[in-house]
């Protein structure tokens, strides 16, 4: 419960160093962790789907 508790103060202030494990775990015990997976989905507007699409290589090489 370290990172959570830690996680939560520092976001609390703002802090800029709050890592992406601190916030995965505040949402995971908020029980939000799926809406927050999916709201950084890109796939899920017309926008993000097509700037997604262009980032793609055109082609792929093994």
């Amino acid at each position: 419960m370290d990172v959570v508790e830690n996680g939560c103060e520092g976001m609390g202030h703002g802090a800029p160093g709050v890592s992406m494990e601190s916030l995965l775990g505040v949402a995971r015990a908020l029980g939000a962790l799926e809406r927050l997976v999916a709201a950084l989905d890109p796939y899920q507007t017309d926008l993000g789907r097509a700037r997604a699409s262009k980032a793609l290589p055109k082609r792929v090489r093994n």
